[in-house]
Parts: structure tokens; sequence; C-alpha cells
């Protein structure tokens, strides 16, 4: 007899059996139960995760004439004629080679006649995909309205190439990729059962690569036991398969978390020798910093998303004790980075040697909270020097508004000029656009009580707004009120006194600049900011909050 392979010999042939698949296996058990099974299935999802073997089992469990609460025997006629494929019954059809309109009349025409034993004929359709569309469509009458006797299965691994108009005729089953260790717990049993010597880690590497599909696992198996003729182990498993060694890319993660340089060159040496390929060991090494980082967000439990050995797990999460979620997040970066630039360079091994010394090299990232309050801070006076206030936040420097008058403090004795300057804060509130107008006069002197003032030479059209007699009775008054009774005023059309005489609006400014230059003096002596300028071995600048400046 001719050997079968182990993913045939080990296929399930009950519900009970198929593992990896419970809501697929449990909805349709109920569905045989309550007599609800639809007249038409679609089975999708990845491949070598039960789909076609699913179909079979329901096939079984419907046409079996010994089943116990549809659990087929096994053992009759029917069961073994589906197992084997040969049913005339129940009807596999290849939808990629018979995926004309011509093959789907055939089947239209055998739809109408009645199974040759059993109650219901079966029509499973592997890959429908592939159909035609005028296959689809010849297919569409048929499909949703069955002779009673008929079942339609239909399995496919890209759902989305089926047109609507079969999808909704259609109740759907998605399958799920098979997780690791439900892949590892079923090799085991079938190497115990076959007297195969495995140990756990050698079937840790196989069912990675089946990368959920059981049957491929399987396929790696059979493939590696042939190689070893003997028991199986881990290193045996990874140079048949030309794998990267699992040992090497977790030494590798914890070269890079302790930024030791010389143990990547050291597994860049045995990176070589092996001959491992660059883009493999970037994407396992991507795939454990990806594990590592969702430990060490978990906490104490472990991720549902992680599908890896409980030795691997402890060791994970003790790595990711003493590394930052920051740390991670930049190692996944420059990983992902380095193997976006493997697929582009003609020398991917220079590439993944640099990639990993750079990595390894990559300052630790500190958050600015901690690196302030690592700081040691040099004593220093506060910004205000009053003593009954408390030092003054950094912000940045504003100007204020002109219109602010600044308080008066008159135990001090004002200069002539000081004491305009006042005026004209004064009356903004009072006659705010006369206070437009004279603020811009230049202030010459003072003498016997007349205030002597000038036109600037580019604003020669006050001088001939100030000349009404409205205007100067107006301003008579104010300035009597303010400087006292006898005060007069005077107004030249030419500035002829110091050069250094300016407006009141222009005093205004510079006082505002002299203010905003303190500020920034005061700020740069700040000793939080002298500590951010060390840290970063850099310069600040503050910019004003005036659109002008």
């Amino acid at each position: 007899m001719s050997y079968q392979v182990i993913a045939r010999k080990w296929r399930p042939q009950k519900f009970d059996e198929l593992v990896g698949q419970n809501h697929i296996s449990q909805t349709l058990s109920n569905a045989l139960q309550n007599g609800r099974l639809p007249h038409a299935l679609l089975f999708t999802g990845p491949r070598g995760t039960g789909k076609t073997t699913s179909a079979r089992i329901l096939a079984k469990s419907l046409r079996c004439q010994n089943a116990v609460a549809f659990v087929p025997c096994g053992k009759c006629d029917s069961c073994l004629e589906i197992a084997a494929g040969r049913s005339t019954d129940v009807l596999e059809i290849d939808g990629a080679s018979n995926n004309g309109v011509d093959s789907i009349r055939d089947l239209r025409e055998g739809v109408a006649f009645m199974p040759s034993s059993g109650k219901y004929k079966i029509y499973i359709i592997d890959e429908v995909h592939m159909l035609s569309t005028s296959a689809f469509n010849a297919l569409l009458k048929t499909l949703e309205e069955p002779p009673d006797h008929v079942i339609f299965m239909m399995a496919t691994t890209e759902v989305q190439k089926i047109p609507q108009t079969i999808l909704s005729r259609c109740q759907r089953f998605d399958f799920r990729r098979i997780s690791t260790r439900v892949i590892v717990d079923r090799m085991n049993l079938i190497c115990r059962a076959e007297n195969i010597a495995a140990d756990e880690e050698s079937l840790w590497v196989i069912a990675r690569q089946g990368d959920g599909s059981m049957r491929d696992a399987l396929s790696l198996l059979d493939q590696v036991i042939t190689f070893s003729n003997g028991p199986l182990v881990k290193d045996s498993v990874v140079e048949i398969l030309g794998l990267t060694d699992r040992s090497l890319l977790i030494e590798s993660l914890s070269s890079l978390t302790e930024k030791n340089s010389q143990g990547i060159l050291k597994i860049l040496e045995q990176l070589s020798k092996s001959g491992t390929e660059p883009g493999l060991f970037a994407s396992d090494l991507l795939d454990l910093i990806r594990s590592t980082l969702l430990i060490r967000v978990a906490g104490e439990k472990n991720p549902e998303m992680l599908d890896l050995p409980d030795s691997e797990l402890r060791f994970l999460r003790d790595l990711g004790q003493s590394v930052t979620e920051e740390d991670l997040h930049l190692l996944f970066d420059m990983m992902l980075k380095g193997a976006s630039d493997l697929q582009r360079s003609s020398e991917p091994r220079l590439v993944l040697e640099m990639t990993l010394l750079r990595m390894a090299s990559a300052p630790r990232i500190v958050d600015i909270k901690t690196l302030f309050s690592q700081a040691s801070l040099p004593a220093a006076n506060p910004i205000v020097s009053s003593p009954k206030s408390a030092a003054t936040p950094i912000m940045a420097a504003t100007r204020s508004p002109v219109t602010s008058a600044p308080p008066v403090v008159h135990h001090i004795a004002l200069s002539p000029s000081e004491k305009w300057f006042e005026f004209i804060q004064k009356i903004r509130s009072q006659e705010p656009l006369l206070a437009a107008k004279v603020e811009q006069l230049l202030f010459l002197s003072e003498n016997n009580k007349t205030l002597e003032l000038a036109v600037p030479p580019k604003m020669s059209f006050l001088g001939g707004q100030l000349v009404d007699a409205d205007v100067q009775k107006k301003l008579q008054n104010l300035v009597e009120a303010h400087f006292g009774p006898g005060y007069a005023f005077k107004i030249s059309s030419e500035a002829q006194g110091p050069e250094t005489a300016v407006s009141a609006s222009k005093h205004a400014e510079n006082k505002e600049k002299l203010k905003e230059e303190d500020l920034r003096k005061k700020v740069a002596e700040h000793p939080r900011v002298q500590s951010a300028t060390s840290a970063f071995k850099g310069s600040f600048k503050i910019k004003s909050t005036n659109p002008q400046d």
C-alpha cells in the first residue's frame, strides 16, 4: 500500500476532532440538531484551516445511516466513500478546472435527479471564487431555490472575489487561523500515536512556519520526520527548514536592549557563518520586539494575541522589565525601517548589519519630566525681586497694550516730561480721540507753567487739527485739571527742542521694549532654562506674541 502523508492520515473525521474552529463545529452541530441547516453554505478562510474537511464531515453527518445525534460512525459504506472522495451522491467539484458555464449547466441538470441512496445529494465546490462571471450567473437560480434533497457547500480562500449575488444566497462561515499552541498540541498527539520522539521546542519551530495552517504544519512535520530519520530536536529542525535559530533572535534582542554593540558583532558573525536569510531574520526580530512590547504593556497578564511557549513568555516578561516602552517603540521603528531597506537593497546583509549596529548604539529615550527631575538645578534668586512674592512662572514675553496706564507713584518727584506722559495716559479714558492726536506731539520743555510742544515733521497735518478753538479749549481744561491752575500749553509747527525729545506714544513703546528685554534676560537666567539648555546641548529662542515682531 502506498504511503499516506500525515495531513491526510490524520484528517478529522468528526466535528469533535476539528481543532481550532470551535465556533464552526458548534454552529453546524446545533444546526443539525435543531433542523436549521441551510441549503447553501460558504466556507471561507486561510488555507489549511479545515474548510473542505468541515464540508466532508457535514456531508457524512447528513448521510451516515448509523449516525447517533448526527455523529457519523466513520465505518459504513457512505462514510468510507465520502472520506475517499468517491461517493456518487457527494460530488466534489474543483472550481479552478470547472469554471466555465458549461460545467454549471451540467451541474444544474444533475441537481434534478434524486440521490442513489440516503436523503441528501451534496455538492462541494472547492475554490469557488475561480468560477467565471457567466458560471456564477448560471448558478444563481439553482443556488437560491434548489430541490429539497440538494445541499450546496462552497469553499474559498478569496471571498472578496465572489459576487454579492452569490454571497446573499449563502450562509457564510469564516474560518480563523489556528493558533500556534493548538497546532503544537495536535502535533504532539500525532507524534505520540506514531511513536516519534520530538521535543516541544522543535514542534514550536514547525508550528510557527505553518502560519496558522494545520495542513502546512503537518506537511512540514512529515518532511522533518523523513529527513531527520530519528528524534526531532530543535537544532536539526532549524537546519532542515533553513530557519533562524530562536535563541539567536533572543540573544540579539537582549544585546539591543542592553546597548551591547560587541554582542551584536558576535551575532552578526554567527549569521554570516550560518547563511541566514537577512529578510527572514529581520522579520522574526520584528515579531519578537512586538511580542516583548505587548508583554511589557500587558503587565502580569499574557495578551491573548501572543502565541509563544511558556519559557519564552517568561523570558520576554523579564526582559521587558529592564527596558521602557519608548525604547521598544524606537527599536521596532528602526528595525521596520531596516526591513524596508532590505527589500530595495542589492546588499541586504550589509543593510541588516548596519541596522543592528545603529539600533545597539541608539540612545535611550527619557521624557522631559524625568530629565528635569533628574537634573541638578543651581540655586538662584527668583525672577521677581520682591521678598513677599513667589517666583514668577516662565512665560513668553508679551507686549502690553499702549492703553494700559502705569500706576502713578505720587511720592516720587516726576520730571516735566514724565508728568506729560502721565497726563496722556490719564486722558485716554476721558478723551480717547483727543489723546490719539496729542500723544503724537513732541514734548520740548516746561517754562513758567507753559508746556512747550511741537508737531513732528512727518505729522504736519496735526497742526491744522489742533488749532481748532474747541480742541484748544478742551485741551486747556484738561491741562489745568491735571497740572494745576495757571498751566497752559504752546504748540509749535516745528520742533526746536533737543533731538532727544520724544512723543508720548514713542515713550510708551520704548518703555515696553525695556520691559521685554528685562523679562528675556530674567528668563535666560532662570535655573530651569539653563538646566534644559545644558541637557539638550542647544540654545533657546523666546518668541514675542506681538505679530509685528
